[in-house]
């Protein structure tokens, strides 16, 4: 079952002739979900071929590079013909600014918009077989970060094992890796903890948004697939990083390190950067032994499950 992200928008505050302003495009199943929408995000779908279809958006903060891509991503999905609802999902105490951005043309869109204030500890959204847990960040503004966390799956079912129970071949194999016992014709019961082994972890990604480093980062996901972390500066703006409530590429490797993290995504590259990010790169690898990548637009990071 594919979990990918499309990295729509990669840069800091000021978009470059490379990068545009954040955005995240999560696939997961038939399930499609976007993380943040900086100015022209619908366009950058376009070009990347995600297709409109989201039924989720979930915002980190309103400073415009996130959030400036609302009134037209909504408008070219009525323009589109869309009908099903779409939800929003805003830090606490932020209503009223989402509103005015989902009705900034003057008129409400075609179809419903639901939007959802949310908090640390909150689980915005859950689904079938996974959730959206939501985590406070240290910003300069009202934020949060999100964690895509799956269900534990099933344990793998041990056919050799349940063949020499003399279980036959057919329904009973199934309704053991349910979780049911099923009864032999000898009378016989076979437990699902016989031939079914312990359950297997999902996957998960969290992603900060804009943020100092924070203890609930590390916390809010245990030892996740991928860490999507802001990385705005280097070394060299150590301060400038504290000052305006963004983390460095170490930093951001730090917190990857102390969460177990899989990998490491770096985020929200400052403009004054331009196309030489070497310095991230290096200073992050200093700290995390794990992958450590820092996407341009349009790239994609699956994530597979950790025993496949």
């Amino acid at each position: 079952m594919p979990l990918c992200v499309t990295f729509l928008g990669t840069s800091g505050a000021i978009p470059t002739a490379r990068r545009n302003p954040t955005s995240l495009f999560v696939a997961r199943e038939g399930d499609e979900l976007l993380f943040d929408a900086g100015e022209g995000t619908q366009r950058q779908m376009m070009r990347f071929r995600t297709g409109f279809s989201i039924s989720h958006l979930f915002v980190t903060h309103l400073h415009g590079d996130h959030v400036l891509g609302i009134p037209g991503l909504l408008q070219t999905m009525a323009f589109n013909d869309r009908t099903d609802p779409l939800a929003i999902h805003t830090p606490r105490g932020t209503r009223s600014e989402i509103s005015s951005l989902v009705n900034a043309l003057g008129n409400r869109p075609s179809f419903p918009v639901r939007i959802n204030e949310v908090g640390g500890d909150d689980v915005a959204y859950r689904a079938d077989e996974y959730e959206v847990r939501v985590f406070e960040t240290d910003h300069d503004t009202r934020s949060v970060g999100y964690a895509l966390v799956e269900d534990d799956r099933k344990g793998r079912f041990d056919r050799e094992r349940a063949e020499e129970l003399g279980v036959p071949v057919g329904p009973k194999f199934s309704r053991l890796h349910e979780g049911e016992a099923v009864e032999l014709e000898d009378g016989t019961v076979v437990e699902p903890d016989q031939v079914v082994g312990e359950p297997r972890p999902g996957r998960s990604l969290v992603y900060t948004g804009d943020t100092r480093p924070t203890q609930a980062t590390i916390e809010v996901a245990d030892e996740p697939d991928l860490l999507i972390h802001d990385a705005t500066f280097a070394d060299d703006r150590t301060e400038r990083a504290t000052d305006t409530a963004h983390s460095t590429a170490r930093q951001a490797a730090e917190i990857a390190r102390r969460a177990g993290a899989d990998r490491l995504a770096l985020m929200h590259i400052s403009s004054r950067y331009a196309g030489d990010v070497e310095d991230h790169l290096a200073q992050a690898r200093d700290v995390f032994d794990g992958e450590v990548s820092l996407p341009e637009d349009g790239d994609r990071l699956e994530i597979p499950y950790q025993d496949d």
